[in-house]
């Protein structure tokens, strides 16, 4: 109980001495006009913000209105006076209920010519040399709301650049200063704006430091340093504050907004503890614990630390809501849409082919506009030697699976040497002016002996590989009769169209499955070629004219 008197009893002194306004009933209030101004109605442990309150100004027996519209209005156990004139200064007093009544002083006053402080209005506050500090802006709580949070401006003697000496940097409700000296008196503004029906106002804070020396070194404030914590609404926190010390003689006390944390709610009780450390310094602290959090718990708690021979410094707790973790959500859509992304590509890969046929044959027909190509044929077909000289199995492949599959099953129109140019014809003739008129090259080769065939390759394959490779006028489709082993032996030209184009493998037996326009085969082929110009004979049932045994035999 004697600790506690005499922590009580520091800390009276301390508030007293950085703040010259405050006593245990009235403070004063100073405000430059044309400001923003709030006065505070105090409230014990017992009442709520939202309690019945009415404010009275200089003893008038007409209460002030609760007109939001108004210059002059209540709300709750605040009043407001936006802006603040001169007029305006006086004694305001605050009537809780029936019984209770307290009053507060506000001044109102005009900054100095061209400062932006008045010397004379400013709050007092003491700092010890070569030790660390906190200059706090008092009364400025009140103008942080959730859509607009305070965002403090410090300066001395009204001139920027202040922290342009990194022993400075701005806290939510202080300034701190590191190792202070002589040189850091003065008079320091702290200034933050309120916006109020629209309007944007100006609030600040002249504060007046004073250095003096410290016989003895200071407590050093090992927790909290200024900081916050997120916690859940309906959880349990604990706060606390401890110092280390040369002696057992350092106190703490808990307050919010001016009130011990006990006497603001009962529920909250402060344990005092102290050890001695393996260093030999003595660690004391002051704890209380939240067993629920509510909405009012919201708050910045202050923790006073002073000594018999130490004024005091200050440093406080924030309880805030914790913060809506985006980062989870941005790495989970981005990796969905990467993976949608991945499955898109993947399946544009896999199924391009007959995504393109289907396009081709639902999409194309009505979006197309007839303009013609001045093209006749949609293929000119060549085998590396006269189709008559063409091993068995290509003159077949040539001249009777071609046709069935591209032109009676897929509507494409060929041209064919051996079937479609006329006896006595010039070759070069033809073939040049076919390939003219052909939207695509086929080049049909049998592996075992597309090196001799190429060699002794006639006039009209030396044209089609000119108009194929000069200038690369025509898309050339490289069908194989079967899979070749080795490519070694295979001419530059054929090479060059291999790697340009691709090559298509022909497995088939001749049967009528082989035939089918929808095996993967001649889907590939279908890919290659050019969009149908006309409509085939069956769009619906793709099925192959069955070759005959006589046929076979007779080829």
């Amino acid at each position: 109980m004697e600790q506690k008197m005499i922590s009580v009893l520091w800390l009276a002194c301390w508030i007293s001495l950085a703040y010259s306004f405050h006593n245990s009933s009235r403070f004063v209030v100073l405000v430059p006009v044309g400001e923003a101004a709030a006065i505070s109605c105090p409230l014990s442990s017992s009442q709520q913000p939202n309690s019945n309150v009415t404010w009275y100004r200089n003893g008038s027996v007409i209460p002030l209105m609760a007109d939001s519209y108004l210059r002059i209005h209540q709300q709750r156990n605040l009043l407001w006076l936006i802006p603040a004139k001169i007029e305006d200064s006086g004694f305001y007093e605050c009537h809780i209920g029936n019984s209770e009544r307290t009053s507060q002083e506000l001044q109102v006053f005009e900054n100095d010519d061209g400062l932006c402080y008045n010397k004379n209005a400013a709050y007092p506050q003491k700092l010890p040399l070569e030790n660390n500090g906190n200059l706090v802006c008092p009364y400025v709580e009140y103008f942080e709301s959730e859509t607009s949070p305070r965002v403090l401006q410090w300066s001395k003697a009204c001139s920027p650049g202040l922290f342009e000496d990194k022993r400075f940097y701005a806290l939510a409700y202080s300034l701190s200063i590191n190792n202070v000296n002589e040189t850091d008196e003065g008079i320091y503004v702290c200034q933050t704006t309120y916006m109020y029906m629209g309007k944007q106002y100006n609030v600040s804070r002249a504060i007046n430091l004073i250095t003096y020396d410290s016989p003895k070194k200071l407590p050093e404030i090992i927790y909290p340093k200024n900081n916050s914590i997120e916690v859940e609404l309906g959880s349990e926190v604990l706060i606390e504050c401890n110092a280390s010390g040369e002696t057992q003689e350092i106190f703490i006390a808990w307050e919010v907004n001016g009130t011990d944390v006990e006497d603001l709610d009962k529920k909250l009780k402060v344990k005092m503890y102290s050890h001695l450390s393996l260093s030999g310094k003595w660690i004391v602290g002051a704890k209380f614990n939240i067993s629920v959090v509510e909405n009012e718990d919201y708050m910045t708690f202050l923790c006073f630390v002073w000594t018999p021979t130490f004024e005091g410094a200050a440093t406080y707790i924030m309880l805030q809501r914790p913060t809506k973790n985006i980062q989870g959500y941005l790495i989970g859509g981005l990796a969905s849409s990467i993976l949608v992304i991945l499955a898109a590509v993947l399946t544009y890969k896999i199924f391009i082919v007959d995504i393109v046929l289907w396009y081709r044959q639902s999409c194309w027909p009505l979006f197309r506009k007839e303009v013609s190509d001045g093209k006749l044929y949609d293929a000119f077909v060549l085998c590396p030697s006269d189709v008559a000289n063409c091993m068995y199995s290509s003159d077949i492949f040539v001249l009777k699976v071609l046709p069935e599959v591209l032109e009676k099953q897929c509507g494409y129109n060929l041209f064919i040497c051996g079937r479609d140019d006329l006896p006595g014809q010039a070759v070069i003739s033809v073939v040049d002016e076919a390939i003219r008129l052909s939207r695509r090259v086929i080049i049909v080769l049998v592996p075992d002996s597309y090196s001799n065939q190429m060699q002794r390759g006639t006039a009209e394959q030396q044209i089609a590989m000119h108009n194929a490779l000069i200038g690369d006028e025509i898309k050339v489709i490289l069908i194989l009769l079967d899979k070749i082993k080795d490519y070694a032996n295979m001419p530059e030209s054929i090479k060059y169209l291999k790697q340009k184009h691709g090559v298509l493998v022909w497995k088939g037996d001749f049967s009528e499955q082989s035939q089918l326009a929808t095996t993967k085969f001649w889907k590939n082929v279908r890919y290659q070629m050019p969009v149908r110009q006309s409509s085939p004979l069956l769009d619906h049932h793709l099925l192959p004219v069955t070759l005959t045994a006589s046929w076979i035999s007779e080829g």
